[in-house]
């Protein structure tokens, strides 16, 4: 007894083994290969940027800076991620904020609408001619972010600012599934073929069909 015993045991040990270290099914669903976050992998070839990530990465470590953290993760991001702000955005951003200096990952771009630039102190990736020509002509400074660093290591007395994001695709972005307020899907565009009676007007456009967004 004792025997069939150790036997049974012995086989019911390796039937949970064999569970509890299963295989990858390779045909179904394979390994999930190149999806590292962009955060572990600098993928950036700008020397430069690359520089800058690995130094606000380090201040972000040494000073406990949530600034130096958000530079870091918006130093890491694509160009779609990272839109221009133009001079007169960026203006009436700083408009009450004097002796403060406004800080973008991005590109600050001339915005011709805008008749005078007002005194700024601006540091951004990069500036386009005008732009430059026109921040430095009202007295104020345009400075890189190896300048910000030495003058505010943990980012006191800055303003951090962030370009619209203004693509097409952006119209076709909606909430996520948990967002029960019934407006949430107002501005949503759908992608259908056309607008009329035909076209995509049953469940999920319609009260009487289940639900309407």
């Amino acid at each position: 007894f004792f025997f069939r015993f150790q036997v049974w045991w012995s086989s019911s040990v390796e039937f949970e083994k064999s569970f509890t270290t299963m295989g990858i099914d390779l045909k179904a669903g394979g390994r999930r290969t190149g999806h590292k976050s962009s955060m572990k992998v600098i993928k950036t070839a700008n020397p430069y940027n690359r520089l800058l990530i690995k130094l606000y990465k380090f201040l972000a470590r040494r000073t406990d800076s949530k600034f130096c953290e958000t530079v870091a993760k918006r130093l890491h991001m694509s160009r779609i991620n990272a839109p221009p702000m133009g001079l007169n955005r960026l203006a009436k951003y700083m408009s009450k904020k004097e002796n403060q200096t406004a800080v973008i990952v991005g590109k600050v771009t001339d915005d011709v609408r805008m008749l005078e630039c007002p005194k700024l102190s601006v540091c951004a990736l990069a500036f386009t001619e005008n732009a430059r020509k026109r921040i430095v002509a009202a007295g104020g400074e345009c400075i890189t972010f190896d300048q910000l660093a030495l003058r505010s290591p943990t980012g006191a007395n800055t303003v951090l600012l962030r370009g619209p994001q203004s693509r097409a695709a952006l119209a076709h972005f909606g909430k996520r599934t948990s967002v029960n307020n019934p407006h949430a899907y107002d501005g949503v565009k759908p992608y259908v073929r056309s607008k009329g009676r035909k076209f995509e007007k049953a469940r999920g456009r319609r009260k009487s069909r289940g639900f309407k967004v």
